[in-house]
């Protein structure tokens, strides 16, 4: 029988696809990615991993057994300790000091994506909260897959430490890990559930492509039309 998460993937894996095309990853694959454009999505993607570390907090809070809440703790520690660390050392090789970095104003898209997260992780289970977050860790897995077979690109000189973070056996475990999880949670859902879970994810994979708009365009804010 077909997992919950293998049908998402089936039902989603051409807009995950398209991320590849987006002028952001292909600078990162070729190296021409302005540094301006880097750093500031470094900067968001720093403000947004803090807040995506609560929605794991969330899943401490609704377990139900000290395994899973291991689980999840480890999770909060592998995004603030692991992921969100790379962050900082890159933005020190970029000039920004920690004083500009905990003054930095979170752009409309990153709130806009946090919220929801936060949202459903705040109303709904255990299988939500997962979907919530497996989104993000999802795309910079398939990202990773397809920057690994780009030619030059982990041996990049500036972006190759990035690169390699998301390609890394590290990082895979961790998102086969939250794969696992969103299965054992979704199992035996009923096909109201399972609808509500795949737009959940949906959701979230259409903020990330938004994410790399942002990024790509240095937007703080919407214009208003």
């Amino acid at each position: 029988m077909m997992k919950n998460s293998e049908r998402i993937f089936n039902d989603l894996s051409e807009l995950w696809e398209s991320y590849n095309s987006h002028p952001f990853i292909q600078g990162l694959a070729d190296g021409s990615l302005p540094k301006d454009k880097f750093q500031f999505f470094m900067t968001q993607d720093h403000l947004y991993l803090i807040q995506y570390a609560k929605v794991f907090a969330m899943g401490v809070i609704k377990c139900k057994n000290e395994a899973d809440m291991r689980l999840f703790a480890e999770l909060i520690s592998a995004t603030l300790n692991v992921e969100n660390a790379i962050h900082r050392s890159y933005l020190k090789k970029l000039g920004i000091t920690n004083e500009e970095l905990a003054a930095a104003q979170p752009s409309i898209v990153m709130e806009a994506y946090t919220n929801y997260m936060i949202g459903v992780a705040q109303k709904e289970g255990m299988a939500e909260i997962m979907a919530a977050v497996l989104a993000c860790s999802w795309t910079y897995k398939l990202i990773g897959d397809y920057l690994e077979k780009v030619p030059g690109a982990k041996d990049h000189e500036f972006y190759g430490d990035w690169v390699c973070q998301y390609m890394s056996d590290t990082y895979r475990s961790s998102n086969d890990l939250m794969i696992d999880m969103f299965d054992r949670f979704s199992q035996g859902c009923s096909e109201e559930e399972f609808q509500n879970l795949e737009h959940i994810i949906y959701s979230c994979t259409q903020f990330e492509y938004m994410f790399w708009d942002m990024a790509w365009n240095k937007k703080l804010v919407e214009e208003m039309k």
